[in-house]
């Protein structure tokens, strides 16, 4: 089958188009054809730098995929042939090894890291989402357990984990202010529910906390930026809040979350594909992601550029130049 590999990683790496052989099917697992993949922060850096989770090389990246089943392992009794579906499931070395990713035409996957996509979406449209809509969902609910009422900062609100940050917590019951830097991205953030709008390079911490919190500040305070966006979270939370952060590097002052008694939640949601453990919690979130999709509450938010699988070196170079809104999504030439 054809595969785009890297050969190596760095600032030079590139993806090259070769032959591979194609995956069979082993217990538990299904092989898929793959349709679309998307390309997440962790995808880029995998590709241009050694994180310690890369795959030996030569190595097939990107994590989110969604295809066709078209062998099903031994034990899998949940997903049959033919069923469409969607998941994070591959692209990175796990604990027993590389788990090859979606860009190739077909690739084999661990069936309880995907679950049936979202019946009203495309192939292109569900692979947007298996990675943000996992790591809004376990920063929320799993770590946070937001509820009713709750005031929730959210910084980043139509990047990919931020985007589908707002429309979960609205669906349940929160207040949603974000975070953007120009009208237009305000105006997509407004209409994927969010109550408030902060223009940060506007508006410093301390006057938008006063503006929006009577400055006493937010319940939750859900950071996908990271650097020194998380001081600024840790500023913005409210005394006994809660902060959550996917991105953990960098050196920070903790004396104001001590001060307040501040939660801080980390979220990393590879460790099931790293580790092995608790991946059928990811099926499980996929599940109920995709049902509420499918009711029209909740959807992706998709770069107006589409790429297809041999153009993986234009699609990452888009990335690095900062210049998309939404996910940047790839689909198969199969």
């Amino acid at each position: 089958m054809k595969a785009y590999q890297v050969h190596e990683y760095g600032k030079t790496a590139k993806f090259i188009a070769g032959e591979v052989k194609k995956p069979e099917a082993k217990p538990g697992h299904v092989v898929l054809e793959v349709k679309a993949t998307s390309l997440n922060p962790v995808d880029h850096k995998i590709l241009k730098k050694n994180l310690g989770i890369n795959p030996t090389l030569p190595a097939t990246l990107h994590m989110d995929v969604a295809g066709v089943i078209t062998e099903v392992g031994e034990g899998v009794t949940a997903l049959k042939i033919n069923d469409e579906v969607y998941g994070c499931a591959g692209g990175l070395k796990g604990e027993a090894g590389n788990i090859e990713g979606a860009l190739a035409d077909f690739m084999l996957v661990d069936s309880t890291l995907i679950a049936l996509k979202p019946k009203s979406l495309s192939f292109s449209e569900s692979a947007a989402l298996p990675l943000v809509a996992i790591t809004a969902w376990e920063g929320l609910f799993d770590r946070a357990h937001i509820k009713k009422g709750d005031h929730l900062l959210v910084h980043g609100g139509t990047g990919g984990v931020g985007h589908i940050a707002i429309q979960l917590a609205k669906q349940h019951g929160a207040r949603v202010t974000t975070t953007v830097s120009s009208e237009d991205k305000a105006k997509i953030a407004r209409g994927l529910g969010a109550d408030d709008v902060v223009f940060y390079r506007d508006e410093t911490v301390r006057e938008y906390t006063q503006r929006l919190t009577e400055g006493k500040g937010f319940d939750v305070v859900f950071d996908t930026i990271g650097a020194d966006n998380l001081d600024k979270s840790l500023e913005s939370a409210r005394v006994s809040g809660q902060v959550i952060s996917i991105v953990g590097q960098g050196q920070h002052d903790l004396i104001p979350m001590h001060m307040k008694g501040l939660s801080l939640h980390l979220v990393f949601m590879l460790l099931p594909m790293l580790t092995g453990q608790n991946r059928v919690h990811h099926s499980f979130i996929l599940g109920k992601i995709a049902s509420w999709i499918d009711k029209g509450l909740v959807k992706p938010l998709i770069h107006e550029e589409k790429f297809s699988f041999d153009q993986a070196n234009e699609a990452h170079a888009l990335y690095a130049s900062n210049k998309h809104i939404g996910k940047i999504v790839l689909e198969s030439t199969l």
